[in-house]
């Protein structure tokens, strides 16, 4: 078994209404997230977040036309037991880079990983998420009324 690496991105979707997309994880139906992901190897955060996108949406970022915004937020926190196995014997804490990024509302979402999606105002999506840094993400980097 290849151990992931404890590092992954975050990247909070949103549409030009300002709502946010959330998924529900298909290994737990009431843990609902952005998209994440663990980089791999020889990967840089922001190419973690383009592919992890494209993976967990079917959504394809062209960087010269719909720009992911590294965040410059960097979050550490306790990787949940559960979830123990797949890293390194005595990893415990995980460091995830924040980005977002703004996608149209009518984008064709292809679940991959996820069993559901929702586009909610960015107070549902605050209270919908599982976990806090993702909950702090939405507040901090989803405008009130998009751009």
């Amino acid at each position: 078994m290849t151990f992931k690496r404890p590092e992954s991105v975050l990247v909070v979707l949103y549409n030009e209404h300002a709502q946010v997309l959330v998924m529900q994880r298909d290994d737990d139906p009431d843990f609902w997230q952005s998209v994440t992901g663990t980089l791999e190897p020889s990967e840089v955060p922001l190419q973690t977040a383009y592919r992890e996108v494209a993976e967990e949406t079917g959504v394809i970022l062209d960087p010269t036309l719909q720009q992911i915004k590294d965040c410059r937020l960097t979050n550490q926190y306790t990787i949940r037991k559960t979830w123990l196995y797949r890293y390194p014997v005595d990893t415990k804490y995980n460091f995830e880079y924040v980005f977002a990024a703004q996608i149209p509302a009518d984008a064709q979402i292809r679940l991959t990983e996820h069993t559901a999606y929702l586009w909610l105002d960015k107070t549902a999506a605050i209270e919908k998420v599982w976990s806090s840094t993702n909950a702090d993400a939405i507040a901090r980097f989803v405008p009130e009324v998009s751009t």
